[in-house]
């Protein structure tokens, strides 16, 4: 049995961080599914860039499109609601035989309405009628001005991929955005089944203590962090909160890995994945470490539901001068600018090349 497949049997999902016109309509997107054991899949602005810069897949589209008169943010989304729409697509057998527990994708809300929740909320709600498919999450960031937007969402029927979380404290803070809306929906007389996942992101951390942290202690914080983490969701799904919303009809909000390739060289390349097994959780990758841990990973035991060591780890961070808390707060805030200058990347080649197709 292949690690991939190893990992799918011991219960966390493994999800692809990338997404192309190309390997949509190749069926590359389709292969990966037997190849790989992937169930789901997830996009961000970086990821369209790339692929609109990197192949001519978009091209075409993209004249048309500027030929009909779209530009800026309402073309971009013209293309990638139709690449996420072909691949819920690709994952509704998936999405239906879990009975929505897994086969998702998700496109992500603009990053310039970081501190405007209605709009926020009202941008969700169109991209995910524009998308028409049962599987299709909106991301939203889990910054404290994107926890309201959550909740509404989430209250409105909204899926939701809460994204740019990296402390234990804003999982939490994530996870109450999320029953908030279920209990709201459940009190309301709706539905509350609507799906959710919390992502937190990895590897940062490590990059973000590499120069400061002691030799013995780099390559640590990540795994702690992620340890802290799958302890605070086995302790959320034990508890009276989520025990009600559960016996209503409600599923779980499934806590997410993302950021797991390795930044330092030096490093294991697939150390964010091996090192964050756990069930019912899922981990989203780029091909490179999706292909790397199918090749030469190796799973060893699960995270400890009871966060292992992790404690001690963090403890040790503190002793070094390292405020961790400090760090995670950081990370987020450079992490939403990071994500407009990514935004205003990816419209700035849209524009260039629609600009093009004008001239010719």
């Amino acid at each position: 049995m292949k690690p991939t497949e190893q990992l799918h049997a011991a219960g966390q999902s493994l999800w692809l961080d990338n997404i192309t016109r190309g390997m949509l309509r190749s069926g590359e997107l389709a292969s990966y599914l037997e190849v790989y054991t992937i169930t789901g899949l997830t996009s961000n602005p970086s990821i369209f860039e790339k692929a609109f810069t990197g192949t001519s897949d978009y091209d075409d589209a993209l004249d048309a499109g500027a030929a009909a008169g779209r530009r800026g943010e309402e073309l971009f989304f013209d293309l990638a609601v139709d690449d996420l729409s072909g691949a819920a697509d690709v994952f509704a057998d998936v999405h239906r035989e879990t009975d929505g527990v897994d086969g998702w994708v998700s496109l992500e809300v603009s990053p310039l309405l970081a501190y405007d929740p209605v709009s926020t909320v009202r941008e969700a709600v169109e991209l995910h009628a524009r998308a028409d498919r049962p599987n299709v999450f909106i991301k939203i960031p889990g910054t404290p001005a994107g926890l309201p937007a959550i909740e509404e969402a989430i209250f409105r029927g909204i899926p939701i991929n809460v994204t740019l979380l990296f402390s234990v404290e804003d999982y939490l803070a994530a996870a109450d955005a999320y029953l908030s809306g279920i209990e709201r929906r459940i009190a309301a007389g709706l539905d509350p089944k609507v799906g959710s996942v919390a992502s937190i992101f990895m590897s940062r951390w490590d990059t973000a203590i590499a120069e400061s942290a002691p030799a013995e202690l780099c390559g640590r914080l990540a795994l702690a962090i992620g340890e802290q983490a799958y302890r605070a969701s086995c302790e959320l799904r034990a508890s009276d909160r989520f025990q009600r919303v559960q016996a209503a009809g409600a599923h779980a909000q499934r806590l997410l890995f993302a950021s797991t390739s390795a930044k330092d060289p030096s490093a294991r390349d697939t150390m964010y994945v091996e090192g964050l097994a756990a069930p019912d959780t899922i981990n989203t990758m780029p091909d490179a470490t999706l292909k790397a841990f199918a090749d030469h990973g190796v799973l060893g035991a699960m995270l400890p539901a009871d966060g292992g060591d992790s404690a001690a780890v963090l403890a040790a961070f503190a002793d070094a001068g390292i405020d961790v808390a400090a760090v995670g707060r950081t990370l987020q805030i450079d992490g939403a600018a990071s994500f407009v200058t990514a935004w205003n990347g990816l419209l700035a080649v849209v524009e260039q090349k629609t600009t093009a197709a004008d001239r010719s």
